[in-house]
């Protein structure tokens, strides 16, 4: 049991940021929509066909999955994965950077309102005990909005890389140097003193990890991409058992205004890139994912009708996947609003339904032993969605 004041320790939280903003209509296609198809009348993804790998692959009688995310299908038959459309920030904005800004600081329509991320006032406000450094990491060169506020987060493009390109060697005199440096006379403060502690604690556990290779399990087979080896990175970490409790990482490039291309082209590339590597980290934790929750999102979604450039201009409600072992999956998650001229928002958007807080204020809850929503998301009262299992008790054990 959890000592008093303190919450016991609940999944491991990845969080995928789709950067540019994903078409959320053709990734997850309202096939039952009879506007799709005229909305869309270049770029739409086909009806499925059987043994036609370029239609949609069928979920439920309404939604279909883009052909480039064939190796999610399983995982959503198998009842871990599910999905949430019509969903996204009640920010109506265009512009990538306010809408990022919003979202990752988790309030709509206050971009810059907070100095925090979602994310860090989660870990700021729910004590597991947890000191270890590598408990919240930023996958990449820089460290995502939602991850700041006053717990440390670790920035990590590679484990080898974080201790000079992996030259073992190296690794001592570096950690001599940053004892001696915060140790000096004139820098004796105790959050200096920590942050040295932190330094050194979190370089001698890397240069563990580093000197395994990692044997991807379950034949798992990642993206040759920096989005493949970040989540390889990440699946490390997570069998490592170092404290990890939050990992966000980025995969770029959604915004397709031309040329974007329906069963194959620029979006089919991402999202196969996508859905290969969500595929990949799955197989690879294999028994771990009980304890794993897996979450996308992306700024904003795309125009409902195609551009003359066979691409989609900036929209508004969005598709999001939530994966893992404690998932209610099999389902997409839609109040469904329709592609009639007269159901769409602003300039010709997909109406939102669901906000996006919902959905991570539902996981941060039931997965994540946090019953503070309100300093997480303040001024919001999230409803539940029904997406997640129960938590844990103090033990760690489900409910």
């Amino acid at each position: 049991f959890s000592p008093m004041g303190q919450a016991p320790r609940g999944d491991v939280m990845v969080v995928v940021f789709q950067r540019g903003a994903m078409d959320g209509l053709n990734a997850v296609v309202p096939l039952g929509d009879p506007d799709y198809y005229r909305l869309r009348p270049t770029i739409a993804i086909k009806e499925p066909k059987s043994g036609d790998a370029k239609t949609a692959i069928a979920l439920d009688g309404f939604f279909g999955l883009h052909p480039a995310l064939a190796a999610l299908k399983p995982i959503f038959d198998s009842g871990t994965l599910a999905i949430a459309h019509a969903c996204g920030s009640p920010d109506e904005t265009h512009s990538h950077f306010e809408a990022m800004d919003s979202m990752e600081r988790g309030t709509p329509g206050r971009p810059g309102g907070l100095g925090t991320g979602w994310i860090g006032r989660h870990l700021q406000v729910v004590n597991t005990g947890n000191t270890s450094p590598l408990r919240a990491v930023g996958m990449g060169n820089m460290l995502q909005a939602s991850l700041r506020g006053p717990i440390p987060a670790t920035v990590l493009k590679s484990i080898a890389d974080f201790h000079l390109n992996g030259r073992l060697q190296d690794v001592a005199p570096m950690q001599q140097a940053i004892t001696a440096m915060y140790s000096s006379a004139d820098n004796r403060s105790p959050d200096l003193k920590a942050s040295a502690r932190d330094i050194d604690e979190t370089i001698r556990v890397l240069s563990k990890l580093s000197a395994i290779k990692h044997v991807p399990a379950g034949g798992a087979a990642y993206p040759k991409s920096e989005f493949g080896m970040g989540l390889q990175q990440i699946a490390q970490l997570v069998k490592a058992e170092v404290g990890l409790e939050v990992a966000c990482i980025d995969i770029g490039g959604w915004d397709t205004h031309a040329n974007q291309g329906g069963a194959e082209g620029t979006l089919a590339r991402l999202l196969q890139e996508l859905g290969d590597g969500l595929a990949a980290l799955n197989a690879d934790l294999g028994d771990a994912m009980k304890r794993v929750t897996v979450v996308t999102m992306s700024e904003f979604g795309r125009r409902a009708a195609e551009n003359g450039s066979a691409g989609t201009d900036h929209g508004h409600a969005n598709a999001m996947f939530v994966l893992g072992g404690s998932v209610n999956g099999r389902k997409v998650y839609a109040n469904w609003p329709g592609l009639a001229k007269d159901k769409l928002s602003g300039p010709g958007d997909l109406a939102l339904t669901t906000d996006y807080r919902d959905i991570l204020s539902e996981v941060l809850a039931k997965r994540m032993a946090n019953d503070k929503l309100a300093d997480v998301f303040p001024g919001y009262a999230p409803r539940t969605i029904g997406l997640m299992a129960q938590g844990f008790d103090d033990g760690g054990s489900e409910l």
